[in-house]
C-alpha cells in the first residue's frame, strides 16, 4: 500500500457511506493526487446531487467484454458550482449533515 493511498478499512467505510448518500445529503470528499514522488490533496466540500456507477473505457486495450465501473458523485458547491467526483483508492468522504 503506497504511503497516500488510503487503509482498507477507511475503503470499506467510504464505500459504505457512498451507498447510503442520498439527495441533498452535504459531505466532505478528500482526495489524494499522486504524481511521481509529489503529493497533493484536494477538499471538496457540498451537497448531493446525484451518484452513479458508471461504465467507462479507461483502460487502454482491455479485452471488449471486461467490464469496468467507477462511482461518481455530483456535487453542488456553495457557490453554485456543480463538480464530479471520481471516487477511487486515494478518496475519502465524510458525511457532514443528512437531508431532513
Amino acid at each position: 500500500m503506497a504511503a497516500t493511498q488510503t487503509s482498507p478499512q477507511q475503503q470499506q467505510e467510504t464505500r459504505q457511506l457512498f451507498d447510503a448518500l442520498n439527495l441533498g445529503d452535504r459531505i466532505e470528499v478528500t482526495h489524494v493526487v499522486a504524481i511521481g514522488p509529489r503529493t497533493w490533496t484536494t477538499l471538496s466540500v457540498g451537497t448531493v446531487v446525484r451518484t452513479e456507477r458508471g461504465r467507462h473505457g479507461l483502460h487502454f486495450r482491455r479485452n471488449f467484454d471486461d467490464k469496468v465501473f467507477s462511482d461518481f458523485i455530483l456535487l453542488r458547491r456553495d457557490d453554485g458550482e456543480l463538480t464530479t467526483v471520481a471516487l477511487d483508492e486515494f478518496t475519502t468522504l465524510r458525511r457532514l449533515s443528512t437531508t431532513a
